[in-house]
């Protein structure tokens, strides 16, 4: 019987396994009791065969369910019925922000006097960032400014430098050098020149005469002619007080000079090279270097058709024919200013006019061309004057560099007025032509520029010795832009006289030179004229240094009315 019992129970195990099986799934997922089954319930297995028949994702959906539940009723209860694993998960959280607390807490440790230091300086500064910058004064923005253009001009690639820009940077910076040199003491050879000063301002036994007009030859009569009458010596006049005094007789109503620009010309390509008609009483004997010698009656003397320094480092040249055989030059900086010259016929300059980039115009000379388009044959205008009677100290008239120790001496000396009248204005040529003309004006004799033997270039080592005159002429044509200079350049009588007249003509030229490049002269302020051996200053056939020099006269009264100029 009893196994009859086992047998059934294990043949109803079978049949039923699946729903065991259920059952017991179901009561380990179910977290209240299930209500006791009655006997009349337990056929019914419809739910534990629904269950079994469930898909994954929809059982994974209802564990997902179960266990959001469970959270929610673990936040629900008191902390003291919180899951131990949880507690021991929130644990590390709590104590770092624990320990942050306490770190806030505590007093900060003592800083160094290194660390100290910084921080000040760190707060000062930022308080001073913070400060209104204080009201700069008009120095200091200029100071200020001119720190900023030397840093752009620095960064600025230098552009190329030509040879002679290079020359001339390398001559003014030895000048600068010279001049930043302390002044040596006075040495004995200084102090015994200086006691022999006044001694020399007496004139040799052998020295020629004073005036350029005195010294000259003879004029030679034509075949037939009359000596020509000389006017006789008059009494030595009072001296004019200035230029305007000293042109006085020269008009009585104030000069009308129109525009040097007004009058059209017709635009050609190169100027005349050569001379085309030659004044009659004058003959050509040769050309040099550009250079052409004439023979007038009693003497000789050179021109040039064109001046080459004014148009050195020029933004243009252009010529222009004009009525009357005339010719227009006209010479463009490069700031825009013009340089205006008009030429007649035989190549005189009759008008030079510097017209500023404002369209001002500077009259530097100025005379009335009617008397070239007239007189065929060249005249000395000085022959018409009495011989010069000077009533004055030889050192108020002749200043000698060598004995020059105060540079303001030159300025000076420059600066006073013709000693005799002027009759009218005259031609650039008319000045370096007549002796007798240019005697009004006082002169500097440069001899202490000592030239190699033939040779017309200037060594470095003699630039220097410029500096006290150029200096001079810097101040006048700062009072004047109208000033003209007439640079003269002297021989001995050593060699042939043809050859001296160009070597002195081409020194006369590099002392122009030399003034413009290093101490910024403009040459249109110049005028230059080589004389050769005709005006000695010691009369001697035998090298004499006193010979070999240059000269410098303010022909400004001479070549443009005062008013104008000024």
């Amino acid at each position: 019987m009893r196994k009859g019992l086992l047998y059934g129970i294990v043949v109803q195990m079978k049949r039923h396994f699946r729903i065991v099986l259920g059952a017991v799934v179901g009561l380990t997922l179910t977290p209240a009791p299930l209500p006791a089954l009655s006997r009349d319930a337990q056929p019914r297995a419809a739910p534990l065969i629904l269950a079994q028949t469930q898909s994954p994702e929809e059982e994974e959906l209802l564990r997902r369910k179960k266990r959001e539940g469970a959270k929610r009723d673990e936040q629900r209860a008191p902390r003291a019925e919180r899951p131990a694993h949880r507690e021991r998960a929130e644990r590390p959280a709590a104590r770092e922000r624990e320990a942050v607390k306490r770190r806030a807490a505590e007093p900060e440790p003592a800083i160094t006097e290194e660390r100290q230091k910084r921080r000040k300086e760190r707060e000062a500064a930022r308080q001073r960032a913070a400060e209104p910058e204080p009201a700069i004064t008009e120095e200091r923005l200029k100071r200020r400014k001119d720190r900023e253009a030397v840093k752009r001009r620095a960064a600025e690639p230098e552009p190329a430098i030509t040879e002679e820009r290079q020359k001339r940077r390398k001559e003014r910076e030895a000048v600068k050098r010279r001049a930043a040199e302390p002044e040596p003491a006075i040495t004995e050879e200084r102090l015994k020149r200086r006691k022999e000063r006044e001694a020399a301002m007496r004139r040799p036994e052998n020295a020629a005469r004073l005036f350029d007009s005195a010294k000259e030859k003879p004029l030679r009569r034509k075949p037939g002619g009359a000596e020509p009458d000389q006017p006789a010596r008059g009494r030595a006049e009072r001296l004019p007080e200035s230029d305007a005094a000293a042109q006085a007789r020269a008009s009585t109503d104030p000069v009308q000079i129109g525009s040097v620009i007004s009058e059209e010309g017709r635009r050609i390509e190169r100027p005349r090279r050569e001379r085309p008609e030659v004044p009659e009483g004058a003959e050509l004997v040769r050309e040099v270097n550009n250079r052409f010698i004439f023979r007038t009656s009693n003497t000789y003397f050179i021109e040039r058709p064109r001046e080459e320094r004014f148009i050195i480092d020029a933004r243009e040249v252009y010529y222009e024919e004009l009525p009357r055989s005339r010719q227009r030059e006209v010479v463009v900086r490069p700031d825009g200013t013009r340089i205006v010259t008009i030429r007649n016929r035989w190549g005189d300059v009759v008008r030079r006019v510097k017209i500023l980039p404002d369209d001002r115009e500077i009259v530097l000379v100025y005379v009335e061309d009617d008397y070239y388009d007239e007189v065929l044959e060249w005249r000395d205008p000085g022959l018409d004057l009495p011989p010069l009677d000077l009533d004055i100290p030889v050192r108020d008239y002749i200043l000698d560099a060598e004995w020059v120790e105060d540079p303001e001496d030159y300025y000076t000396f420059l600066d006073q007025p013709p000693v005799e009248q002027v009759e009218r204005t005259y031609s650039l040529d008319e000045v370096r032509r007549s002796a007798r003309i240019r005697d009004k004006v006082r002169r500097i004799d440069l001899d202490i520029i000592n030239f190699e033997f033939g040779s017309a270039q200037i060594p470095e080592s003699e630039i220097g010795k410029l500096e006290g005159v150029a200096g001079a002429m810097q101040r006048l044509l700062k009072e004047n832009p109208g000033e003209t200079f007439l640079i003269e350049g002297h021989t001995d009588a050593v060699g042939a006289e043809v050859a001296n007249l160009a070597l002195s003509d081409q020194r006369a030229e590099a002392v122009a030179t030399a003034l413009t490049n290093v101490f910024d002269i403009a040459p249109e302020n110049m005028e230059t004229q080589g004389y050769g051996e005709q005006y000695l200053k010691v009369e001697t056939q035998e090298p004499e240094r006193e010979n070999r020099r240059v000269a410098i006269r303010r022909i400004t009264p001479l070549v443009a009315p005062v008013a104008s100029s000024e």
